[in-house]
């Protein structure tokens, strides 16, 4: 009987780079959440080429030391199961289930944004507050107005809960709502989430956490009163 020739494993050619990887992971002093450096940061740390190195981050990938997350980075470990399937999850809720949700939610987040903000954080909320003040049309009004609560999640610096409000936004966006914004048009200058947002930063900025969570719950009760009809 003829032998089987065999064949190398593509991997092989990688080894090198693959030998510093595992070095890097075993010694290197990862943030909490375990996100390695981004790519040319990393190839540079290790002295070798982007084309290698990404062959390299895939082969880790495969035997589950790695995982992606498109847009934010590679993370040590396996990929976290997927908990929530938004489009079920949407189909099955409506648009007051998410206020609830988030009223249930973003106090909380804004209490610990008054704990955890970097004063660059809340520059940039209140940036994000003028710059929803300032939109010509409502869907840029509703850009800002999603980064400025986005930024408070971000600003209370603890990942399971970013993790919750990621996935209550994107159940947010699949969800039909009853009353679509006007094509044309901008929100009138005296908008009750203007003075609202200003409340929220405010409270965030003087380090009030019982004043910043009760703001936003505020904010939150009159997004949800106009949209049964109770406020005009």
């Amino acid at each position: 009987m003829m032998d089987q020739k065999v064949t190398p494993p593509a991997d092989a050619a990688y080894s090198g780079v693959l030998t510093q990887l595992y070095g890097f992971l075993a010694s290197a002093r990862l943030p909490d959440d375990g996100r390695l450096p981004p790519e040319r940061e990393l190839a540079e740390m290790l002295g070798v080429k982007r084309t290698e190195l990404r062959k390299g981050l895939a082969v880790l990938e495969r035997e589950g030391q790695l995982w992606r997350h498109v847009g934010k980075g590679t993370f040590v470990g396996s990929r976290p199961p997927q908990l929530v399937d938004i489009s079920d999850l949407a189909q099955r809720s409506n648009p007051i289930q998410v206020m609830k949700a988030r009223i249930a939610l973003e106090p909380e987040l804004a209490r610990l944004a008054t704990i955890n903000a970097t004063a660059a954080e809340i520059a940039t909320l209140a940036e994000l507050n003028e710059a929803c003040r300032s939109s010509t049309t409502w869907r840029e009004y509703e850009a800002y107005d999603a980064r400025f609560h986005h930024e408070i999640a971000e600003a209370a610096h603890n990942p399971i809960l970013l993790a919750l409000f990621d996935t209550l936004n994107a159940v947010r966006r699949a969800v039909t709502w009853g009353r679509p914004r006007p094509s044309h048009g901008s929100p009138p200058s005296d908008h009750h989430s203007f003075d609202d947002h200003a409340r929220i930063v405010d409270a965030i900025a003087h380090r009030e956490p019982a004043g910043a969570a009760e703001a936003v719950r505020r904010h939150l009760q009159n997004v949800e009163d106009r949209l049964i009809g109770r406020a005009p």
